[in-house]
Order: structure tokens, then sequence, then C-alpha cells
């Protein structure tokens, strides 16, 4: 966080200007490290990948029939052709094609030396030891044939650094004989909860408690962003105990987050805490729901600390909105900014200018393709279940003052939806 951010002070700031500062609390991403195929899901490339091979590897067949050498024009066409042999995938014809010549062959046989082109074999006929071809004037040069090279050429940069590895990613690497890669390490991510009325679940719940959902809910919001989770558990409303394990987080972690603790009241003593072992950057957003957030860093390690709001609902708008950003930074993801699609209101959606208003919402694509999105309902910020029932958080700008039916709204999709986007 530059120098600036910590002169914020009182002041209110926007979303974008609190996303923005956040993430000069990590400047530079983690180290790195090798770890083998089979542990790379979900991981970060720290460096970029060149293929070490053509892929696929020969010129082969896409289909079975039968690979020739197809004359360029009709007069040069043979009413049939001798079949001089068979290739099947993982072997070779190693006699080069005469002219006039086939070979049978499956889909993933390498084209022998000679032959252009694969015909399909619903569309030959075999008579008495050679091959006639229907339709000829269907057959079109090089067809059914994938080159060699044509998804990666040798020497070309296969995934780029900053990459977060899926499925696709892993079948990728393994299709190119990789078997580790170097990226970055997971970034240590401690959590606790905070509040004397917060207790763990399978404890009895006190006549005044609440049992500790925020710790569960970020713990796998910690997970889902590439991080690991070091839960340690609940504080009590005790300055001097928060100091200590404030500071012992910071030894170990790589990031600190609380929840609850942060607004004005007497008993929120995270704010006070943070003061003694570290610095707060700022702590008022224009954000709804999501203020009071704590910002600031711990201890001489300089440690990311957030102390995040203790409504469920509020607790993991602010991780999604300005959290999982210095994840991404710290793993050297390519992008930082929340993934964002366009979508038309289902019903008007209330707002308030001068705030950034994030509903919990349910998006669907309709029958001519167009994204729509209807709100989930009551939108207060202890509601849990309205998270549970959205796909999308619906992004409503400062300046507007309400969404009617039919507007266009900025959607911030959950989960997977975003898997293909750069990230």
């Amino acid at each position: 966080m530059s120098l600036s951010c910590f002169d914020f002070g009182e002041r209110m700031l926007t979303v974008d200007e609190a996303r923005a500062a956040v993430l000069e609390l990590a400047p530079r991403p983690l180290g790195d490290e090798w770890r083998p195929l089979e542990s790379l899901h979900g991981r970060v490339l720290a460096q970029s990948l060149v293929s070490p091979i053509d892929v696929p590897q020969n010129t082969n067949s896409a289909m079975d029939g039968i690979a020739l050498a197809w004359p360029e024009t009709e007069a040069a066409r043979p009413d049939s052709w001798a079949q001089a042999g068979e290739v099947l995938a993982g072997h070779r014809h190693e006699t080069p094609l005469a002219p006039g010549e086939c070979v049978r062959i499956t889909t993933g046989a390498p084209l022998p030396a000679g032959a252009d082109t694969v015909i399909m074999r619903e569309q030959i006929e075999y008579q008495e030891g050679r091959v006639r071809v229907a339709h000829p004037d269907a057959v079109r040069r090089g067809q059914n044939v994938r080159l060699a090279g044509e998804d990666i050429a040798r020497g070309a940069v296969a995934l780029a650094a900053g990459t977060r590895l899926g499925a696709a990613e892993l079948g990728l690497l393994a299709s190119l004989g990789m078997a580790q890669a170097l990226v970055r390490r997971r970034p240590r991510v401690a959590v606790f909860s905070t509040g004397d009325e917060v207790t763990a679940p399978g404890k009895p719940l006190p006549a005044a408690g609440i049992f500790d959902a925020n710790r569960f809910s970020l713990a796998g919001l910690i997970a889902e962003h590439g991080g690991e989770v070091c839960d340690l558990g609940i504080l009590p409303d005790d300055r001097d105990v928060m100091v200590a394990a404030l500071a012992d987080a910071a030894h170990d972690a790589d990031l600190v987050m609380t929840s609850g603790g942060v607004s004005v009241g007497e008993a929120d003593q995270v704010r006070a805490a943070l003061a003694e072992v570290g610095e707060l950057g700022f702590w008022k957003i224009a954000i709804r729901p999501g203020r009071p957030l704590a910002c600031g860093r711990l201890g001489a390690q300089r440690t990311p600390f957030f102390g995040l709001p203790g409504n469920p609902v509020a607790a993991m708008v602010t991780f999604l909105q300005f959290v999982a950003p210095v994840l991404r930074r710290l793993q050297g993801c390519l992008a930082t900014e929340p993934c964002r699609f366009t979508a038309l209101a289902e019903s008007d959606l209330p707002s308030r200018k001068g705030r950034v208003d994030f509903l919990r919402g349910i998006f669907h694509c309709d029958a001519r393709g167009q994204l729509r999105v209807r709100s989930t309902g009551h939108q207060g910020s202890g509601i849990l279940s309205s998270m549970v029932a959205a796909n999308c958080l619906i992004e409503i700008a400062a300046d507007c003052e309400r969404i009617a039916q039919g507007d266009a709204v900025t959607i911030q999709p959950f989960a997977d939806i975003c898997r293909g986007m750069p990230s």
C-alpha cells in the first residue's frame, strides 16, 4: 500500500479507490516452488511454459478411413486405389506411398509419407483388393487431417506465467509430457472470528450467542481463491488477547483476516489492537453491505491485514471485492479485477446514490441469448441464505439512484462461471 493510503484517515473511500489501495498491500507475488503434475490443480504458474514438442507430434488422421494423396485435378484421379497396408494409432507406415496407393488408417495414426488426405470409411468401397471412393467430387485435398503442431508448435508458449491451472490446463501440460511445473506458493491466510457472542458450531448456544458462520464461509472463500487456510478460532472481546493473537499470526501468515469488531462500538477491539501491532490504512468505504472494513499491515513483517465486517453477507462481499484481489496478486495472477458481465434487470432494484450497492442476484440466459438477472429478495446483510440462493452479485454504481426493470446492470458471477476468463 502506498504511503498515501495511510493518510486517508477518516475519509470515505470509493470502492475503486479501496480496491486499488489494497493491491499495494501485496506489491509482488510470493515465492515459487516446483510441484508435480498431480498436485497442480488451482495453482498459478510462476513462469511461462514453452512447448518442447509439436502437438500433435505427427500429422495424423482425424478419423477412420483411408489415407492417400488426392490428385489436384479430376483428370489425374484414378478410378480406384491399391491398398498398400494399414496403419493404426501408435504405429507408423514406414514406406512412402506410391502414386495410386492408399493405406487403411485409424483415428490418430500418423499419415505415411506421400499422403495428404483422409477419406472416411463411410465414403469408401472395397472391390477385389482395391478401394473406390464414393462421391469423389465431395472430397477436398487435405481434409480430415490434423497437422503436426497445429495445436501447439514446438517452441511456442503453451501457458503464460500467471495462468491458474484448471482441468484443461492440466491436460495440456500432460499432453506436452510435463510432469511438474514451477508455481507460486499458496498464500497462508490466518482467519479469526471475534466477539464474546460468537460460539463454535457443535457447542451449546448461549441465550445471547450466535454460531460462528463467518470463519467457515471465509475459509471456503480462501480455499476457492487459492489460499491455504490457517484457522485460528474465535477471539474474545479482549484487547490484550487480540494484540497477542494478531502479532503471532503476522509471523506465520502471508495475510491475516478477522471478521467482526471493527466498528465504533465500545466492545469492538480489532481496530484498537491493530493500532498496537501495526498500522491502519483505512476503514471507511462507500459500499453496501460492507461497512466498516479495517485494512492495514501487521508487525515488522508488514503482513497484510483485513478486519472484515461481522455480518455474514457483508464479510463475504468485502472478501470478494478486496481480499480476493490481494490473494490473486500474491499468486501472480494475470488480472486482479472481478469478472463482470452485463445483464438486464427483471425487476426494479433499490439503490442509494453515493455508494456502490452489491445485491445478491440470480442470473440466467433467456431464449434469445440475453443475460437477465433478478434479486434473491430481502437483502439484509445478515441473511446468509440469500448468498446460498444467489449465483452472482449485482453491482450498482455509486452514481445510480435506482435500476428500473429492463435496465442494463453489471453482475459479478460466482464460482466457475468465469473459468475461461483471464485470471
